[in-house]
């Protein structure tokens, strides 16, 4: 048959209006096992970028090729809709955020048609519906009658450019982690989630999710929760008043010299001296980065007040410092110069004795000879009753006398803070709250729910919440007394939108939060795919909200998510796609020029998914030809399929060959695609077989049982291609003949025996040295494989003469012959 044109354009358009037509990926539930996969939705930013278009077409292998494999498969897609840039958009060029929103949406929903992605449409949610944030206010006020949310004046993380507050999960380095301005501390009242009361669990939660996550993540999570283990001592001032401290050196205790407190501690406003405040007040702006950074200088200041150690009974000063965040333990340390460097430095800066009370066995200390802390293990002195101890055994000792003495007690300390949630810009979920001065904070009835956010707003070339100036927004009755009330302004952050959405999909049009039906079947996600940036903001979030919703009944499990893939950024010219790069390659442009399956086929093949791709002009090329000699090689044989192939009886020793090959590659591509999603190998497996069929395909095509075998391989290599080549797989199967798609076919099998060589490649070694090579049966002996390597010639020319000293033969693989001299 003649090579036919791949009109890959109007094959593309075929067959994604027929999977729409006939709803080929609506999902409910049935007898068989369900697979849930999901990709991190998008924020619809006007377009699809290159990121987006790997990230999709790895969640599509897996959704197509579980499905072959018999799981009734669940693939929704939504819209991360609510946030800045739709308001700063709409600041810039006068559109309303719900109008450039829904615009955008629309333009990139066609694009995820366009590659093909065999999602359920049906089950689309938007962030920025009423229908779906009216959950986030019901939830929200669920956790606020349960004690996880609340209010309270707190220093905050600011970003002045965003006009907004950040959690501390979305400040990288002292920036705002959008705008990269650099974020000081501001004093707000904020409603925040009790995160922390889930911590414990949230570490426990690691031993389930070992087996199904990156090592990595778990490990930068179990880092952001900083559990830590110690001490609480209760130091006083003269005046009596308690100034406790956590430690996780409870063995150092006896050599505090002085305590620090945080410029935001209570004591503070207790001051008189202007200087002091002063001082204070000037480190409360800088950023935490700052304070907690090793390289920066240490600053302090007397506040005048002296606290009594309960150990010694010593009088130690109090200072303010710029390396102390009221956020950690209590907001005060105490300071042992002799044991920490940090402490070192500050006490010979301002003068401040040191006090040894962990000796060197090896040299002991002097502390006036001192030039830095001694950190290394030790043994106490100076310590009371605990002398002698090596200070590692001595911690449980001091902790037990901390608690029988009445001022100390075992706990642990933990580097996670409550989620602050408020922020101060118009773009997101309004928070249900109604302020009266008469019945104080009162939560908005669910019957008034939603609280809808207006979208016909004026910015007026601001980033000041128009809600603020919107009487219509915020004047309201209050719902208890019926008088005078205020409307809460602040929006949600919008990483409650997206702490979720994954349940949602399962009822998005349900009348309560979560149809429990359908969610108890479809939860967990059984495979999510998303970038690694999100290991400690959204993947964090997520599992405490689910574990919140597991309490409330409304999903049935305590984690989200069972496995998860994060994959690799695509990578141009030594650096992440962007904009401000101009290193950025339009999708659209690609698919018009090559075909939805090609660039498809080149995200999955230039690299193993959790690696960075780099983008290639000459790769997406070389995928097309690729393409090409498929469906060119496949129409020139059209003639010659048949769907009742029977290959049992072939007998032609290259034909065997080749179906020796096809099954090796089947089971290749298995392994690769549902044990190691190693998708990048499974396509070079297929690769080299369809360089095999173009190598045998002149001498083969009229050998009898040709038709059996081409058979054969058409049917089990189409369907394998099937999840990364979508349009281009099932023309060709529609092409052969067959009425029914392949995306509804069932994953081939392969014949373990046949994976198994007749015939291998010996190679013959002298002195370690390759000498010759021999084509063998698989299965022969060891006696007569090394009789073979001692008579070939090759071997012979460099044995001549010489004493063999032994033979070794690694089987299957090699022979050695040793000798002497």
């Amino acid at each position: 048959m003649e090579d036919k044109y791949y009109n890959f354009s109007e094959i593309e358009k075929k067959w994604r209006e027929r999977w729409e037509r006939e709803e080929t990926f609506l999902s409910q539930p049935s007898d068989k096992p369900k697979y849930y996969v999901l990709e991190m939705f998008p924020y619809p930013s006007g377009r699809l970028h290159m990121g987006h278009v790997r990230n999709y077409s790895i969640g599509d292998v897996v959704a197509r090729s579980m499905r072959m494999k018999g799981f009734n498969v669940f693939h929704p897609m939504g819209w991360d809709s609510f946030g800045l840039p739709a308001e700063n958009a709409a600041i810039k060029n006068n559109i309303p955020p719900y109008t450039w929103t829904t615009d955008n949406i629309a333009y990139m929903k066609s694009q995820f048609k366009l590659l093909g992605v065999s999602y359920d449409w049906s089950k689309e949610v938007a962030t920025y519906k009423k229908e779906y944030y009216k959950w986030n206010q019901w939830i929200f006020l669920k956790m606020l009658e349960k004690g996880l949310a609340y209010k309270k004046i707190s220093f905050v993380n600011w970003c002045s450019d965003c006009n907004t507050v950040l959690a501390n999960e979305q400040v990288e380095d002292g920036k705002c982690w959008r705008c990269g301005t650099e974020v000081i501390q501001k004093e707000l009242e904020q409603w925040f989630f009790k995160i922390t009361d889930y911590a414990e669990e949230l570490i426990a939660g690691f031993e389930t999710l070992k087996e199904g996550w990156p090592e990595r993540v778990l490990a930068m999570q179990s880092n952001w929760i900083g559990k830590s283990s110690g001490l609480h001592a209760n130091f006083r001032l003269e005046n009596g008043e308690e100034l406790p401290i956590f430690t996780t050196r409870p063995d150092t205790i006896f050599g505090v010299t002085f305590m620090v407190i945080a410029p935001e501690h209570p004591l503070v406003k207790k001051i008189s001296d202007p200087a002091v405040r002063a001082f204070a007040d000037r480190l409360k702006n800088e950023s935490k980065i700052d304070r907690t950074n090793d390289e920066k200088e240490k600053e302090g200041i007397y506040t005048g007040f002296n606290a009594v150690n309960p150990f010694t009974g010593d009088k130690v000063p109090v200072y303010i410092g710029n390396f102390v965040l009221m956020e950690y333990g209590t907001g005060a340390i105490m300071a042992v110069p002799a044991h920490d460097s940090r402490d070192f430095a500050f006490a010979k800066k301002y003068g401040i004795p040191v006090k040894v009370v962990i000796d060197n066995p090896a040299v002991p200390l002097d502390a006036a000879k001192m030039s830095d802390a001694y950190t290394d293990e030790g043994v106490l002195i100076a310590s009371g009753e605990f002398n002698g101890l090596v200070n590692t055994k001595a911690m449980d000792a001091i902790i037990d006398y901390a608690e029988k003495k009445g001022f100390g007690t075992r706990t642990y300390n933990y580097r996670l803070r409550d989620w602050g949630i408020s922020r101060q810009r118009y773009w997101g979920c309004p928070i249900p709250i109604i302020y009266c001065d008469k019945c104080g904070s009162v939560g908005v009835p669910e019957k008034d729910l939603p609280v809808e956010l207006p979208v016909d707003v004026d910015f007026k070339g601001s980033t000041i919440s128009p809600l603020t100036q919107m009487e219509s927004f915020y004047k309201v009755k209050c719902p208890k007394c019926g008088g005078e009330a205020r409307r809460e302004t602040d929006t949600m952050d919008t990483f409650v939108d997206s702490s979720w959405y994954f349940a949602k999909y399962t009822s998005p049009g349900s009348s309560a939060m979560l149809d429990k039906d359908s969610v108890n079947y479809w939860s967990p996600v059984d495979q999510y795919i998303g970038g690694i940036e999100h290991a400690c903001m959204h993947l964090l979030y997520a599992r405490f909200f689910n574990m919140v919703m597991n309490d409330f009944g409304l999903v049935p499990t305590r984690e989200p998510f069972k496995k998860l893939l994060t994959q690799g950024m695509v990578i141009k010219d030594g650096a992440k796609m962007s904009k401000s790069k101009g290193n950025v390659v339009d999708p659209d442009a690609i698919i018009r020029q090559y075909g939805a399956d090609t660039v498809r086929l080149f995200m999955l093949f230039a690299s193993p998914p959790e690696k960075d791709l780099d983008w290639s002009d000459q790769g997406v090329a070389g995928c097309f030809r690729f393409v090409g000699r498929i469906w060119r090689f496949v129409n020139r044989h059209t003639d010659k399929f048949k769907f009742d192939y029977n290959t049992s009886a072939v007998v032609d020793p290259q034909l065997k060959k080749i179906l020796n090959e096809l099954h090796k590659t089947v089971k290749g591509v298995t392994g690769d695609v549902f044990e190691r999603m190693q998708y990048n190998t499974a396509i070079a497996k297929m690769m080299e077989f369809v360089n095999l069929l173009y190598t045998t395909e002149e001498s083969l095509s009229q050998a009898g049982g040709y038709s059996d075998v081409i058979s054969e391989v058409f049917t089990k290599l189409l369907i394998m291609l099937n999840p990364f080549v979508p349009h281009l797989s099932e023309e060709l199967w529609e092409t052969l003949g067959s009425k029914s798609m392949l995306v509804d076919a069932s994953w081939p099998a392969f014949d373990e025996a046949m994976t198994v060589d007749d015939e291998i490649e010996i190679v013959f070694q002298v002195n370690g040295k390759i000498r010759s090579k021999c084509t063998v049966s698989a299965d022969i002996a060891k006696e007569e494989i090394e009789k073979r390597a001692l008579a070939d010639a090759k071997v012979q020319e460099h044995i001549a003469g010489k004493e063999i000293a032994k033979v070794i033969y690694v089987p299957k693989k090699l022979v050695n012959v040793v000798v002497k001299g």
